[in-house]
């Protein structure tokens, strides 16, 4: 796997290999060993909490052991477009000069795709010009392809519940039906999307049910994140105090992008001043950056709904939304406005829903930024 070296010690996308990564070592280590023990695994959490970045650390423990593919198949709309993204992904996560890099465009070219390459990144793209109906036909080509390879492949496809949302009809049981059969190829199936995830494989009457093993991706532990943190300030002989990194861990929510984010603005406009100014000044440029934004939510929803979100960024994961305490306190009408709106808001993915550690249902806004942002417009902690 290619690493680069990031431009900070806190790079807000991509993975630049084990110095640059946070942590992780529990959920590194079962899945390695679901790996080891040639059984798949289903990674969910909510958005940008560092699925992505598990799966590429896993790729990197195991990459000399095993053949390592990366698929996104949230862009994809049906199984032409699941097709399409498969083979660019195979030729884009084999190095081309390998062994199995000349085996794999060899047996690609005898597939007769269009081939051609992003202007950007130079990257090949694969694609087919083929009738939609004979995509499963190529797409088990591919798959047996690599059942037959002497090394093992980790296939990973993220955004996995994005196949329910395909035009052909039985998507879900025709895939299992071929998966099921790989005995080659060990799978990590990864989604956002936490509540059609667990539908998909803890559900008994739907095809993926128990056939992974299941890790919830929580977030980084306050110790873990703050002595990283720590740690890469002073490898670059730039101060920090404890008691910043707790700020920016507390305004960030402990959310791995937004601690990432803020931390690389710190990073990259350190100036050798009080530190804890210095971390406010940078967290309010962020906000004010993205105000446009925030104002763009209270345009596409109703009143309600707008009401609503801003009262659970208020209050900082509540629970009981529709108790009369709650809905008093921010005038949100009627219970049956509140499930409404909040039915809304959890479809359009501005909210989520889930469960603390002792199992308690709450509600809590994905974008911190926004949180932050309004808890400063109405001047609450």
């Amino acid at each position: 796997m290619k690493k680069n070296i990031p431009s900070t010690p806190f790079p807000t996308t991509g993975y630049f290999g084990p110095k640059y990564f946070c942590d992780r070592e529990r959920e590194t280590r079962s899945v390695i060993e679901n790996i080891r023990g040639g059984m798949s695994t289903t990674l969910i959490s909510i958005r940008r909490i560092g699925k992505t970045g598990l799966i590429k650390h896993v790729q990197n423990q195991i990459e000399d052991g095993m053949n390592c593919i990366y698929l996104d198949i949230l862009p994809t709309e049906n199984m032409l477009d699941f097709l399409n993204s498969l083979a660019t992904s195979i030729v884009n996560s084999i190095p081309e000069k390998s062994t199995f890099g000349t085996k794999v465009w060899n047996f690609l070219k005898s597939l007769r795709p269009v081939i051609s390459f992003d202007s950007l990144s130079g990257d090949p793209t694969i694609s087919f010009n083929i009738h939609e109906d004979q995509s499963k036909l190529q797409i088990e080509n591919l798959f047996s392809f690599l059942e037959k390879q002497d090394k093992k492949t980790l296939f990973a496809i993220d955004e996995f519940q994005q196949i329910l949302k395909y035009t052909e009809t039985n998507t879900e049981a025709w895939l299992r039906s071929i998966i099921q059969q790989l005995k080659n190829v060990v799978f990590i199936f990864s989604g956002s999307q936490q509540h059609l995830m667990n539908e998909m494989f803890s559900n008994p009457s739907r095809p993926f049910f128990r056939s992974t093993q299941f890790l919830k991706l929580e977030k980084i532990e306050f110790e873990q994140y703050h002595a990283f943190i720590h740690e890469k300030f002073q490898e670059n002989k730039r101060k920090i105090s404890s008691k910043t990194i707790t700020e920016i861990l507390d305004w960030a929510n402990l959310h791995t992008y937004y601690v990432q984010l803020l931390c690389n603005r710190v990073y990259i406009n350190y100036k050798n001043k009080n530190s804890s100014e210095f971390w406010r000044e940078e967290a309010l440029r962020i906000l004010k950056e993205q105000e446009y934004v925030f104002f763009s939510y209270r345009d596409v929803l109703t009143k309600q709904q707008w009401n609503l979100l801003r009262s659970i960024a208020l209050e900082k994961n509540p629970s009981e939304l529709t108790s009369k305490d709650f809905i008093q306190d921010h005038k949100l009408g009627s219970p049956s406005t509140v499930r409404r709106s909040l039915s809304s808001l959890l479809s359009k993915e501005l909210i989520y829903k889930d469960l603390d550690k002792d199992g308690k249902t709450y509600y809590s806004v994905y974008d911190v930024l926004f949180q932050n942002w309004i808890q400063n417009q109405y001047h609450r902690k």
